[in-house]
């Protein structure tokens, strides 16, 4: 078998030097003391430290003992070695470890290797091999094969370009080459100029800019003035920048030359970010300077801006922008623009100009299917419901309901048995995802749970997730239910753990219990320690300075932060603050949903002047986060709701009606 370690260079002298550290150790009796776990934590420290003396002895420590987790030290050794190690090396170490989740890993970073070396023979044999997604991987191949073929490539390199990512050093490469050869062409590069403009990545831009040869240097300084005042700018003949720590004075850009064009409508495009009606106001006063192209593409913009602040005229700005290409944002919040008008035939018309890929998303096939039923064209409208509501997700949900039917407590439809589920527990994988569990590498964990279970049948799916919830691994076993695709088990899918916990907060509170578990399942799936990156904490994932201000409210005096991880307080606390919001939203669920997610005042300032369906309002939250958070906690409320035993209801009387501000907003005056 091979051993990632006995190649190593200068093999002697680090024998040597390991004999005597271990000699050292086991005169004190550490080694001999370590179990197989203290020894794998000891090979992770090392592999942090980048030791890698200390890691090779782990590795030797940790085979001998045939740990079921030495496998990942190994890993850990090469990939220290990487650089070092030579190529049959690094193919040995990929034949004895093909079956391992972090096989794919390894070779991705070999890859890169290889194709910094322009060692194409030996990547092309195993590029095809490579499962991941790897933009430093793909450009490389890319230059690659570019090498060979310029034409072959050019297609797949511009899906690459048109993005406003920062994109890694590999593709700097590739893109060069392809502007030398003519396939990277200038229109392409102010193409993706203007997106990373509108998506605010001022770097990207400035790098992109680079490639352009008439781009004026002034207007590189520019670009930050637009970003941070770019009213001044559009309204100003000259503005103050500091460049080398001194004062300079430079000309706003005309509206002759492309790149004064672009920072003139990125400038206006920043403005309608933070005030749709100085942004109109600047645009309209500019119309005789811009081209109609250019004039199109501005209110484009505007529109964009104006629709995800729900003004009340951003329908309009989209009409003033029919000249020009709208991307699938735009084109979204139009069509969400025109649901919050109720102008049926306005969202007929943006969800006809989308891609075809995106009209098949469940939500355009839905709010079609509506807008066709609204204008009571009902064959046509049931011929987009009737197979949607056949799946299993929000939008299949309100399909079925909009044919008839009420959304009940789905009826399992296979329960595995004992022999499929001790099937499961006995695979080297799966004893390896718990173990790596163990270890709180619960990314690991995870990792390894779906690279075994990747080509599981329904039946095996529905075994592992048993076995997971058995383990108490809730959010494993609900992600793996979720996977079937023919059959299924509900129970697995919407678990009710600490049923005593809920219930008592619920009755405490006097909230909706089946509310509460249709939260937890989406913050965190049960999983007590889960952690947020913004560091909300625990089954109801609180932050701290919130859990703070309730616990307060609550008048709990003693309360300290550790508390947030105890489960009857992290429970306790969420469900007062559900409480809160729902009394803040005057009863209204939907919004204390957006509430609890993005805030109360944002929840608010969603609302319309007039009362709005609940989904109109849910499917307008600006925030693609917390609309498809809403969507889903709302979505398994109604699931839970039976299982719990409580009295069914449709989806749309769950959700309600979103009451009308009390205050309306002042309204512009019409667009000229």
């Amino acid at each position: 078998m091979f051993n990632p370690f006995e190649k190593l260079s200068q093999l002697a002298v680090l024998k040597q030097l390991s004999k005597l550290c271990l000699g050292a150790l086991l005169v004190s009796g550490q080694v001999a003391a370590m179990s197989d776990q203290a020894l794998f934590d000891h090979a992770r420290e090392a592999y942090a430290k980048k030791n890698e003396l200390a890691l090779a002895e782990d590795v030797s420590q940790l085979n001998s003992q045939q740990y079921i987790l030495a496998p990942y030290a190994a890993y850990w050794l090469m990939l220290l070695r990487l650089d070092q190690a030579d190529n049959a090396e690094v193919q040995a170490f990929l034949t004895q470890y093909a079956d391992m989740v972090f096989a794919d890993r390894l070779r991705g970073e070999w890859l890169k290797k290889l194709g910094k070396k322009q060692d194409w023979a030996l990547f092309f044999e195993h590029y095809p091999n490579f499962k991941r997604t790897d933009a430093t991987v793909e450009c490389y191949a890319l230059y690659g094969k570019h090498q060979f073929d310029s034409q072959e490539v050019s297609t797949q390199v511009k899906k690459i370009w048109m993005s406003s990512a920062d994109l890694p050093s590999s593709c700097t490469s590739l893109f060069d080459a392809m502007q030398e050869t003519g396939a990277l062409a200038t229109s392409d590069i102010w193409a993706r100029l203007r997106l990373a403009l509108q998506d605010g990545k001022l770097s990207v831009a400035k790098s992109i800019v680079a490639r352009l040869a008439n781009f004026d240097k002034n207007n590189l300084e520019l670009l930050a003035v637009a970003e941070q005042t770019p009213k001044l700018l559009l309204t100003s003949k000259t503005v103050t920048v500091r460049i080398n720590n001194k004062k300079t004075v430079l000309k706003t850009p005309s509206f002759k030359a492309r790149d004064d064009i672009e920072v003139n409508l990125y400038a206006l495009d920043r403005l309608a970010r933070t005030n749709i009606v100085e942004a109109v106001a600047v645009n309209q006063s500019l119309q005789e300077r811009w081209s109609a192209q250019d004039a199109a593409f501005a209110w484009g913009r505007i529109a964009y801006h104006a629709a995800r602040t729900h003004h009340p005229q951003a329908l309009e700005f989209y009409a003033k922008a029919n000249e020009t290409p709208l991307d699938k944002e735009q084109l979204a919040w139009m069509a969400r623009a025109a649901m919050r008008a109720q102008n049926w035939d306005m969202l007929l018309d943006a969800i006809g100009k989308m891609a075809p890929e995106q009209q098949q998303e469940g939500a355009w096939r839905y709010w079609k299917g509506r807008a066709l039923k609204e204008k009571s064209m009902v064959v046509e409208a049931n011929k987009i419901l009737g197979p949607l509501s056949t799946e299993r997700h929000y939008y299949g949900w309100l399909a079925l309901e909009e044919l008839g039917s009420v959304v009940n407590n789905p009826q399992q439809q296979y329960t595995p048995v004992e022999q499929e589920v001790m099937a499961i527990a006995s695979q080297p994988g799966i004893k390896r995802a718990l173990e790596l569990q163990k270890q709180d590498m619960r990314w690991e964990a995870k990792a390894e749970w779906v690279w075994v279970t990747r080509d599981y049948d329904d039946k095996q799916l529905l075994a592992a997730a048993e076995y997971a919830q058995r383990q108490k691994w809730y959010d494993v076993a609900i992600s793996t239910a979720d996977n079937t695709k023919q059959l299924h088990d509900f129970n697995l899918r919407y678990p009710i753990p600490y049923r005593d916990l809920f219930r008592a907060a619920a009755l405490n509170e006097n909230v909706d219990e089946a509310w509460i578990y249709g939260l937890t399942r989406q913050e965190s799936r049960f999983m007590h320690y889960a952690k947020s990156g913004v560091g909300a904490s625990g089954l109801m994932q609180l932050m701290p300075a919130t859990a703070k201000w309730a616990a307060q409210r609550m008048g709990l005096s003693d309360y300290s932060q550790d508390m947030i991880h105890d489960l009857k307080y992290n429970v306790g606390i969420g469900t007062y603050y559900m409480r809160y919001t729902l009394e803040t939203m005057s009863g209204q669920a939907v919004m204390a949903t957006a509430a609890y997610n993005a805030g109360p005042s944002r929840a608010r300032r969603w609302a319309a002047d007039e009362p709005m369906e609940a989904a109109i309002y849910i499917e307008s939250i600006p925030y693609g986060e917390t609309r498809s958070y809403v969507q889903k906690v709302m979505a398994n409320a109604q699931i839970y709701a039976p299982k719990l035993g409580y009295p069914v209801q449709t989806l749309k009387a769950r959700m309600g009606t979103i009451p009308g501000r009390a205050k309306p907003e002042v309204i512009l005056a019409d667009v000229d």
